[in-house]
């Protein structure tokens, strides 16, 4: 089995610990290392390069958001999960906005963070259903109606895309690079982004982190 290797960073030592004790007792995963702030996570990665970093925003010497960003632009491969005490959906919009993969609460069940690291690791994006809903703009206790939406404005765009580029879309929302995307369908990369700028006009978004609250909006990414 290989095992999916995993990167620790918090400032809080207690809290490194209990969760290498939970990690490494699963036999998937592994830890390689721990970072106790933001500019010790961007050395161990780049050193390291692991498949998940577990971050913490609140982190000393580099925040976590700007570590994250250093970490996308200089070690794209590895994913980010954060890890925060902060149930914001602003935060979340930061978190995706700057390229990670993910978002869970510190309090979260053992199980649901096992199952987002494993999420992340496999190319999509983990989101608990409560952040999906407030992203989308739905209340907390809202239900979602069984009868048909209207055709609305942002349906009619999504309609508009093609059958490739509705496939690279839906791929780019679950977390994807471009060179993954390029190689699962079989294209260039340089096809893939001609793709994805194209969609991103037709539906008038900017960012991946508007594509993801576009998906949850109609529904696309559950």
């Amino acid at each position: 089995m290989t095992c999916i290797r995993i990167l620790l960073a918090d400032d809080h030592a207690v809290l490194r610990a209990g969760l290498r004790a939970l990690l490494d007792a699963e036999p998937d995963l592994e830890v390689v290392a721990e970072a106790g702030d933001g500019l010790e996570c961007i050395e161990k990665v780049l050193k390291l390069s692991p498949d998940v970093v577990l971050l913490d925003i609140n982190m000393p010497r580099c925040n976590g958001l700007v570590t994250l960003q250093r970490i996308q632009e200089e070690a794209p491969d590895s994913r980010v999960l954060v890890l925060t005490m902060h149930d914001d959906v602003e935060y979340l919009r930061s978190v995706l906005a700057s390229g990670g993969s993910g978002f869970i609460l510190k309090q979260a069940a053992s199980d649901e963070l096992l199952s987002a690291i494993r999420t992340v690791h496999q190319g999509g994006v983990y989101l608990h259903p409560e952040h999906a809903r407030l992203l989308a703009g739905e209340a907390p206790d809202q239900r979602t109606s069984a009868a048909p939406a209207p055709l609305d404005e942002k349906q009619a765009r999504f309609q508009s895309l093609s059958d490739r580029e509705s496939e690279v879309f839906k791929l780019v929302v679950l977390g994807y690079r471009n060179a993954e995307i390029a190689a699962m369908v079989f294209l260039s990369v340089k096809t893939v982004e001609t793709y994805k700028a194209r969609l991103m006009r037709k539906l008038e978004v900017r960012s991946r982190a508007a594509l993801v609250r576009y998906a949850l909006e109609l529904g696309i990414l559950t």
